[in-house]
């Protein structure tokens, strides 16, 4: 039996947009991924927590977002280990409790570029493929002809959680940045306001 492929995609998705669904589903239909999991981040270690919206809401709107699609999953397995979270400890213990599983971590090229930085980067880059999705703007990284890392060509999309945080505070209408059952969710909590 071959071990399914599995692609996670960390992010604080705060909220999630069309922009992440866009990467996911590119990276679950146009590479060899056969899942691809939105892993939601209770806190970031490169991040202000206080910035952070609610974990469980944040769950709950990549839960909404993805509602129709088999091949998308949110993840809170992060919620679970100690914080901040370091990848390389989620990786360790997705590894752990599903063996027959071979995880792929999918990152944007600004990501790629302070990877070096990151806790155990090397181990990560010896064990695990990553797929890279281009980030306008971005100089190449030096880790680009890495053997583990898979340049892809996801559309790209110059749309951020922060600029629909803001949106959402001025009254702006967020239609079409994020699905309508976000929205909803959105409005329903008053989040963001």
């Amino acid at each position: 039996m071959v071990n399914k492929k599995i692609g996670l995609f960390f992010g604080s998705f705060n909220p999630i947009h069309i922009g992440h669904l866009i990467i996911a589903n590119y990276m679950a239909n146009h590479t060899e991924l056969d899942e691809v999991w939105f892993v939601v981040s209770p806190q970031n270690p490169f991040k202000e927590k206080k910035s952070l919206g609610n974990m469980y809401d944040r769950l709950e709107m990549v839960n909404l977002a993805i509602a129709d699609t088999v091949n998308l999953k949110a993840s809170d397995i992060e919620f679970k280990l100690p914080q901040p979270s370091y990848t390389i400890d989620t990786l360790m213990y997705l590894a752990e409790k599903y063996p027959v599983k071979d995880f792929f971590l999918i990152m944007g090229e600004d990501n790629l570029i302070g990877l070096p930085k990151w806790k155990n980067a090397d181990i990560i880059l010896r064990d695990y493929k990553i797929l890279v999705y281009p980030r306008p703007g971005y100089k190449e990284s030096e880790l680009k002809n890495h053997p583990s890392v898979i340049m892809t060509e996801t559309p790209m999309m110059e749309l951020s959680s922060t600029f629909l945080r803001r949106s959402i505070k001025d009254a702006k209408n967020i239609k079409f940045y994020t699905p309508d059952k976000v929205i909803d969710f959105i409005e329903k909590k008053g989040l963001y306001s």
